[in-house]
């Protein structure tokens, strides 16, 4: 990990540049140091991998906390600092680069090198609610179950036939799934309970197309599930609560850019104001 350091001050930036960023957008990352260093005294670290971004973070001292990256670099940073217990104490920033951003964008993160690094310097704290799951994972943004965009790998699939002989090769060199694990499918209706603050939402008699599960405000969580139905379009059904559990056959899930799964249940809790980003002060 390479690092270059000016005198340490408790105002100093420690900018970790997650290295999927520096090799798709090299002049990007440039650009985002460049207004990072101008404007506040500032410690790059240059991580080769997940254990030495990890070990950067530890490692961070009274330093603020800037991770450049995509989605997948901020959900691996704030993922840290839960593990660690340190988000309460921490505000973290953040410089959007790199293919996957759709997650920066809906928290409010400027799209831009510049913009971002001035938000980083000029900007105001918002603390915001998370879902942590009961396997210590944390969700910024939202759960979707089934994983968006399941159909439509399947759709590529029948329109590309080099993709379903990819596929097929695939399958012939990794082993089969273990006898007795069974897994949902990634689309269409699927028998699940949901419940929500130990009330069940809907049961596993009713089939369901979809559920969605989001950080609201105030340390409540909004969940909506939509019915799978026969002709008329059935109404979603809507709820708010802290704890949010879903169990049922083996199903799969998108948290944020995630997708993780299968399981049998997995159950979620609001913590309320637990992260800490740095956003433009409007």
């Amino acid at each position: 990990m390479a690092e270059v350091a000016t005198s340490a001050t408790s105002d100093q930036l420690l900018v970790v540049i997650d290295p999927v960023a520096r090799r798709r957008d090299g002049e990007s990352v440039r650009i985002a140091k460049d207004v990072l260093s101008a404007g506040a005294p500032t410690k790059l670290c240059l991580p080769d991998g997940p254990e030495e971004f990890a070990r950067a973070l530890a490692r961070r001292g009274a330093r603020r906390p800037v991770v450049i990256g995509d989605d997948r670099a901020l959900l691996r940073a704030v993922g840290l600092l839960h593990r660690r217990r340190e988000l309460a104490d921490c505000v973290l920033s953040f410089v959007p680069v790199g293919g996957a951003l759709n997650l920066a964008r809906s928290l409010g993160v400027p799209m831009g090198a510049v913009a971002a690094a001035r938000a980083v310097l000029d900007g105001a704290e918002r603390r915001m609610d998370l879902l942590v799951d009961d396997s210590d994972g944390v969700v910024l943004g939202a759960v979707r179950i089934p994983p968006l965009g399941a159909a439509q790998a399947r759709g590529d699939a029948v329109g590309r036939p080099w993709l379903r002989t990819c596929r097929s090769l695939v399958r012939t060199l990794v082993p089969s799934r273990p006898a007795g694990i069974v897994s949902a499918p990634e689309s269409g209706p699927a028998r699940l309970r949901v419940e929500v603050d130990g009330e069940t939402l809907v049961d596993l008699h009713q089939p369901v197309r979809t559920v969605s599960v989001v950080p609201g405000a105030f340390g409540a969580a909004r969940v909506e599930v939509r019915p799978a139905s026969v002709g008329a379009e059935a109404s979603p059904l809507a709820a708010e609560g802290r704890t949010v559990t879903v169990s049922g056959a083996h199903f799969r899930y998108r948290a944020d850019a995630v997708v993780s799964g299968p399981v049998r249940t997995r159950t979620w809790t609001v913590q309320e104001e637990a992260l800490g980003l740095v956003l433009p002060d409007r």
